[in-house]
């Protein structure tokens, strides 16, 4: 599939080896080292030495808790696998109940289970409010072969591209905002604030969660890398991701760093802007890549109005002014010299200047509530719009 992202001028890193290859996947319920690369450090952390609240549950504990993984329990289903919603007793409070979601692993080999792997490693060792919180995990062995299981807290309202998707209703602007600097302070957590780095490397709408607040959280770390070693400039990797995300040096040369996730959140915030995916088949040609399409509409207002989304204008006038606003931060973000992109603590700050000059219009209302019953299919399955699918991309430079 050809690759045009052709808004920007760009540059090239240069090489460097190619990092060792991951640790063999453990077959046990104790998950080990994920064979991933560290930033300021001679080796890599060793992450499953690091401190970890996580708990292990066995098979039979989450089978009681999804009533045997049952349809009606089903939240839905991506590509690690199913996803069921259960009730567990509050560690803090045995007497409060939390609700839970619970992904089981539904790739087979290898790749699965070093995602998995990645997961346990990852999220039993961070701890930030925009980041979904992993409560726990399985590794246990039944009648099908291994099972790997994953617990994490509840995020009742969905994911960002569930509302994106919806052709009526959607986000209101005040939220997409609180969106966009919620997401922005996620990846600068992992960029900037530990003694390691982490690149997201699947940053898109489908894995940002909403919970009841409507507080916007980063979900499904399995393709997450560390960032490169002291003294290297970048991390050598399968290309892999999801179409129309992909930073184009990334797709190009395989050079991974974490202005591969910069590129991505530009594109996230066109999507919030305009209401589009980023590549859509079903749409005319010259409208089917987001970042080409909106190339020419870029230079005044009145074309840009031209490319919001049209959900947003029943707002007011005043959404296209911040819209604009936010758009110079995407354009920072898309500069096609990595080198040149600003890191995500300073795009946070560009946003958080955004959302203040949109609350200061005395127009931030808040969000809405989502009351509506959910459609499900003939097998109970919450109803959902197709997502995008994350794969190894072909390089096509």
């Amino acid at each position: 599939m050809k690759w045009c992202f052709h808004l920007f001028g760009g540059e090239e890193e240069e090489d460097e080896p190619k990092t060792r290859k991951p640790n063999s996947a453990r077959t046990s319920g104790e998950p080990r080292q994920s064979g991933l690369e560290s930033r300021g450090h001679s080796g890599p952390p060793n992450l499953h030495k690091r401190t970890s609240n996580l708990k292990v549950f066995t098979l039979l504990e989450l089978k009681q808790i999804t009533r045997n993984f049952s349809n009606s329990a089903k939240l839905g289903e991506g590509g690690f696998g199913c996803v069921f919603k259960g009730v567990i007793k509050s560690s803090e409070d045995p007497d409060k109940k939390i609700a839970v979601a619970i992904k089981q692993l539904g790739k087979q080999g290898q790749q699965g289970h070093k995602e998995w792997i990645t997961e346990v490693d990852l999220l039993g060792v961070v701890d930030h409010p925009n980041l979904v919180k992993l409560i726990g995990y399985c590794a246990e062995d039944d009648e099908r072969g291994i099972q790997r299981l994953l617990m994490y807290e509840y995020m009742p309202n969905g994911s960002v591209f569930d509302h994106l998707s919806r052709s009526t209703e959607s986000l209101p602007w005040a939220t997409r905002l609180r969106v966009a600097l919620d997401a922005a302070h996620g990846l600068a957590y992992l960029h900037e604030e530990m003694d390691f780095q982490i690149i997201f490397r699947d940053f898109k709408s489908s894995n940002i969660l909403l919970d009841e607040q409507w507080n916007a959280k980063l979900s499904d770390f399995g393709l997450a890398r560390m960032g490169p070693q002291e003294g290297r400039t970048h991390v050598s990797t399968a290309v892999v991701g999801t179409m129309g995300y992909a930073a184009p040096e990334y797709v190009r040369t395989g050079h991974l760093t974490s202005m591969s996730d910069v590129w991505s959140y530009g594109v996230f915030l066109y999507e919030l802007i305009t209401g589009r995916r980023p590549l859509e088949r079903n749409r005319p040609k010259k409208e089917q890549k987001l970042l080409e399409w909106i190339k020419p509409h870029l230079s005044d207002a009145r074309k840009f109005e031209q490319i919001l989304d049209p959900r947003l204008k029943a707002e007011g006038n005043h959404i296209l002014k911040s819209a604009m606003k936010l758009s110079i931060v995407a354009n920072r973000c898309l500069v096609r010299a990595a080198k040149t992109r600003p890191k995500m603590s300073e795009v946070a700050i560009m946003v958080n200047e955004v959302v203040e000059a949109c609350s200061d219009s005395g127009r931030f209302a808040p969000p809405f509530k989502r009351n509506e019953p959910r459609r499900r299919d003939s097998t109970g399955t919450v109803a959902r719009p197709t997502r995008p699918r994350t794969r190894k991309l072909v390089n096509t430079y």
